[in-house]
């Protein structure tokens, strides 16, 4: 199903393309930095995001074949649109030595095993958790915001060789991820592309 664009989206990208050279990029990376650029109005995010379009186009195969789809907070999954989430925190508690979002991770972990997009913009002790799970997910979305361990759980997801899309920057947040996701979302699905 096709989505209706509204004028204001479109002039937006218009101008967002007339500041900024896009054009290089590969399909799906070039959906994902421009929305998430979108979201932030910050063109900065042009060489802050890192990740690689083989595993864009594995992840967007998932996607669109029902992966499920993980979120850390429900700020996160308020910007998904046209998909059901899952969000744990509400469940979770916290511990000596683990965090509500940690837990969060574990508990949405055990609903939805591996295969899962984990989409995280909140919660630097979510990504954290995620990496020491066995998720074998289809991707990580990994963008928590924060001046306390954000980079450093972004660094440790480049580290892990997982399929992702994170950025080197303390910036990021639950619009920025769930932009990240809907690049995916709304990108068409060819039938050239192979899970």
């Amino acid at each position: 199903m096709n989505r209706v664009v509204h004028p204001i989206e479109q002039e937006s990208f218009r101008r967002l393309r007339a500041r900024l050279d896009t054009s290089h990029f590969p399909p799906l990376t070039r959906a994902v930095v421009e929305r998430v650029i979108h979201s932030a109005a910050d063109p900065e995010y042009a060489t802050d995001l890192v990740m690689a379009e083989d595993d864009l186009v594995k992840a967007h195969a998932a996607l669109h074949a029902g992966a499920p789809v993980v979120v850390d907070v429900e700020m996160v999954a308020a910007g998904i649109t046209r998909r059901e989430t899952v969000c744990r925190l509400k469940d979770a508690t916290s511990g000596p030595g683990l965090t509500r979002s940690a837990h969060a991770v574990r508990l949405a972990y055990e609903e939805v095993g591996p295969g899962a997009l984990w989409v995280i913009g909140c919660a630097p002790t979510a990504l954290e958790e995620l990496l020491t799970l066995d998720a074998s997910p289809a991707l990580v979305i990994g963008l928590p915001v924060g001046f306390v361990g954000a980079a450093e759980s972004k660094a440790a997801l480049r580290a892990s060789g997982l399929p992702a899309v994170s950025n080197v920057s303390e910036k990021g947040g639950s619009a920025v991820a769930a932009a990240a996701l809907n690049a995916l979302l709304y990108h068409p699905v060819s039938s050239e592309e192979t899970p």
